[in-house]
């Protein structure tokens, strides 16, 4: 199994599957744990591909259990997913978050990507039928 260290949290690849019909793409989806310990706090997955759905859903999503919120994780994380991205042929990647979201915006922010501003999601786009209706796309060169 894939295991990605840093200081701060350690990746474990725990799924690997092919999405979508019309335009699949791989996920990678890893747990995070806290550096050497086998604490899960929360999990990020990256989405290998290009498409109009992955334009607002992202290349990279993220989630931090609510009781390990404030310490940075997300963004440790995701700086560790970058050169796995790479590897995987993945030059630049676009992440989304709902304008909303503050605690994703200033973790978007702090990862020093370009934001490409908020975005309208269009009503063929999946996520409209989940109840989305904008995004605020930043674009990262890996």
């Amino acid at each position: 199994m894939e295991r990605i260290v840093s200081d701060t949290v350690d990746l474990l690849l725990t799924q690997h599957y092919v999405m979508g019909t019309l335009h699949p793409y791989e996920v990678y989806y890893f747990d995070i744990f806290l550096h050497d310990k086998w604490e899960r706090v929360g999990y990020i997955d990256l989405r290998v591909g290009r498409s109009k759905y992955l334009y607002y859903q992202g290349n990279i999503g993220y989630r931090i259990d609510e009781p390990y919120r404030g310490h940075h994780y997300a963004l440790d994380a995701a700086k560790l997913v970058f050169p796995f991205a790479k590897e995987k042929g993945m030059d630049w990647l676009y992440i989304t978050c709902n304008p909303d979201n503050i605690a994703s915006r200033k973790t978007l922010d702090k990862l020093g990507g370009e934001c490409l501003g908020d975005k309208k999601v269009p009503i063929t786009c999946p996520l409209y039928f989940e109840g989305e209706r904008f995004k605020r796309i930043y674009r990262f060169t890996t």
